[in-house]
């Protein structure tokens, strides 16, 4: 019998990807991608229903002011009106 190796896929290797990965002595390692990287994921992920996304639900993320804004004006225009 052949015993199966498993191997952790952590995306390509070439030097083109933008990711910063930074570690401080009181935080845990982060990692810096462009947004549009991300956002099909988990949108993906909550549309499925992925259960992995509530292991992440009190994580913090830090985004630029004027995305922050946009998603405020984002908020308030989408509330259904009365």
């Amino acid at each position: 019998m052949n015993a199966s190796h498993l191997r952790v896929y952590c995306g390509p290797n070439d030097d083109s990807a933008m990711v910063d990965v930074v570690r401080s002595e009181n935080q845990r390692e982060t990692v810096t991608v462009p947004l549009m990287d991300i956002l099909p994921l988990l949108a993906d992920a909550v549309q499925s229903e992925r259960t992995w996304l509530r292991d992440f639900e009190d994580d913090e993320a830090t985004i630029s002011m004027d995305l922050y804004e946009v998603l405020l004006a984002y908020q308030h225009y989408r509330r259904p009106s009365a």
